[in-house]
């Protein structure tokens, strides 16, 4: 918390000692307000209700008053910040997964674009790059699908409140049809979530669900409902495919340009970016490139080219930047 937000809380809770409990609600949203912080009135009604009983066996409650007005702080603050995260539209957090909170920090970061890798396992859909990292307590429905679930209906229906689509990308890492099949399967239990597409006809959701890795194309969409599509490559741009059943192009960056982010961008590699760039998105579809050299040179020249996301590693740096960047969106 930054020096306001401690000098907050110490003149709050001097302020506090000066009330009775039985002033609690009708004076918490006045005083946090003082200080910069909004209570709904529906929180502070639920943690009323909490301290009730104890405040009945309270000889003189007084004393406590301070921590609940912090505690009712703490909560509005925390609130307060993740509802004014600016999400990024380019950002795309890539294996996701290996960092400390799954998802989360992602988001914490404005993240529009997050990856997560998955393996079938006795029926299971569990997250990992390799199989020896496999545990039963990483599901792709712990990790990202219920988290997800949760933001939207707290956020009315977006992952970011009046905020962008959100992209899931899901690398299959065993058997493509079954895994589909399952993943398929599970999605389904998340209408409130995902997009789909129903008798040919795309759906809008907060969350849309992209399969790359193994990818069955041909089980993928004769599904219906369906509830993901398809992760291509540049090569797939001639396939006729409609742009819900293939929504995004992705390819290896250094199997398309020479530039290694030494310097500046060569030339040649600008004007061929562009004309890739300005191609999938004629045909209705984003761009993305992995193993890109994962540094604010590289990240400039995609921006600049307006690749759709930006495949990155590093959370807090590619946010940062993106957010000091005039032309990020």
């Amino acid at each position: 918390m930054n020096e306001n937000g401690v000098a907050a809380f110490i003149t709050l809770r001097a302020e506090t000692i000066q009330f009775s409990f039985g002033s609690l609600t009708d004076n918490a949203s006045a005083l946090t307000s003082r200080h910069g912080f909004h209570i709904p009135a529906q929180l502070i009604i639920r943690i009323h209700k909490v301290i009730l009983p104890f405040h009945a066996n309270m000889m003189n409650p007084t004393p406590f008053l301070p921590i609940i007005y912090i505690c009712l702080l703490c909560v509005s603050h925390c609130t307060a910040t993740a509802q004014s995260v600016m999400p990024l539209q380019r950002a795309h957090a890539h294996n996701d997964y290996l960092h400390e909170r799954p998802l989360l920090d992602a988001l914490d970061q404005g993240f529009s674009s997050v990856e997560a890798d998955i393996y079938l396992v006795d029926g299971e859909l569990l997250v990992a790059h390799y199989q020896w990292q496999l545990r039963p307590d990483r599901s792709l429905k712990t990790l990202y699908l219920d988290p997800l679930r949760k933001r939207v209906k707290s956020n009315g229906g977006r992952v970011f409140a009046n905020g962008p689509e959100f992209t899931l990308l899901i690398d299959i890492k065993s058997d493509a049809t079954s895994t589909f099949l399952a993943l398929n399967k599970l999605l389904a239990e998340y209408p409130d979530v995902f997009s789909r597409i129903e008798d040919s006809k795309p759906i809008a959701g907060a969350v849309t669900a992209v399969i790359s890795g193994n990818r069955d194309q041909k089980t993928i969409l004769q599904s219906s409902p369906r509830y993901a599509g398809i992760d291509g490559r540049l090569t797939d741009l001639e396939s006729g495919l409609p742009a819900h059943a293939m929504p995004l192009i992705s390819d290896h960056w250094g199997r398309n340009f020479r530039w290694r982010g030494e310097g500046e961008i060569y030339r040649d590699d600008v004007e061929k970016l562009k004309k890739i760039v300005n191609q999938v998105h004629s045909s209705g579809r984003r761009i993305r490139f992995w193993a890109i050299p994962d540094q604010p040179q590289v990240w400039r020249a995609m921006n600049d080219a307006k690749v759709d996301l930006i495949n990155t590693d590093k959370l807090v740096e590619l946010s940062q930047f993106l957010r000091n960047t005039p032309t990020n969106q």
